[in-house]
């Protein structure tokens, strides 16, 4: 492992808000978020999150909930990490892993939101099993996702926006309201002004935003 990496990997060790492999409580998260948060509240998730700026975002206005932002890269959520102690936020955490291993981590029925923003669109039709809105994932966020829990869909790629709701339409068909220009949309107003370094760049160079948010069938597994 090159050296940097192996630095952030310490640092990552030693961060009290980052769940990685190594730790003892990586493999005793699932049914057991009270030990971490301390508390029972609700949990969104925020999928390859990067920096977390949703994460980190979202926490403080809604403080009786809880965040946790997923991803596979250690040296970003970093970032994310440290923004939320500088902020005092207590209702964040951090876990490094890929989204497969999603149901790993919590029990079925277990998280209020999933939210994807500006994912990977992986347009190659060679990598389509590695969108996160592919129906394998679908499958995994309707398990996770408590009745009436949403998932929230955020991307700046049209082909990859219209794919989505291709696949939600065929395997969940309760798309509860969507926007292919989110900046001129009252759907904005459930972003609360949250934006991303990527985002900004997309807008900045004239692409418009979609929105989605869905709500899974809930069935017996």
């Amino acid at each position: 492992m090159p050296r940097k990496k192996l630095i952030r990997y310490s640092e990552n060790q030693e961060d009290s808000l980052i769940l990685q492999p190594g730790k003892l409580e990586f493999e005793s998260y699932k049914n057991n978020r009270s030990a971490f948060f301390g508390n029972d509240n609700p949990i969104t998730l925020e999928l390859a999150c990067g920096k977390g700026e949703y994460t980190v975002g979202l926490a403080p206005i809604f403080s009786k909930r809880n965040f946790i932002g997923i991803d596979r890269k250690g040296n970003r959520l970093r970032f994310g990490a440290q923004e939320a102690k500088e902020k005092w936020l207590k209702n964040i955490w951090f876990i490094r892993t890929i989204i497969h291993h999603l149901d790993q981590f919590f029990a079925e029925k277990s998280v209020e939101e999933i939210w994807i923003i500006h994912p990977d669109p992986r347009p190659k039709w060679a990598d389509e099993r590695r969108r996160l809105t592919n129906p394998r994932f679908l499958t995994m966020y309707q398990k996770i996702l408590q009745p009436g829990g949403l998932l929230r869909l955020k991307t700046d790629d049209a082909d990859l926006f219209q794919y989505s709701v291709q696949m939600l339409n065929e395997q969940w068909r309760t798309i509860v309201a969507q926007t292919t220009d989110l900046y001129n949309s009252p759907l904005l107003d459930d972003h609360h002004g949250i934006t991303t370094h990527y985002e900004t760049l997309f807008h900045q160079r004239g692409r418009t935003i979609n929105y989605l948010k869905a709500l899974p069938p809930h069935i017996a597994f």
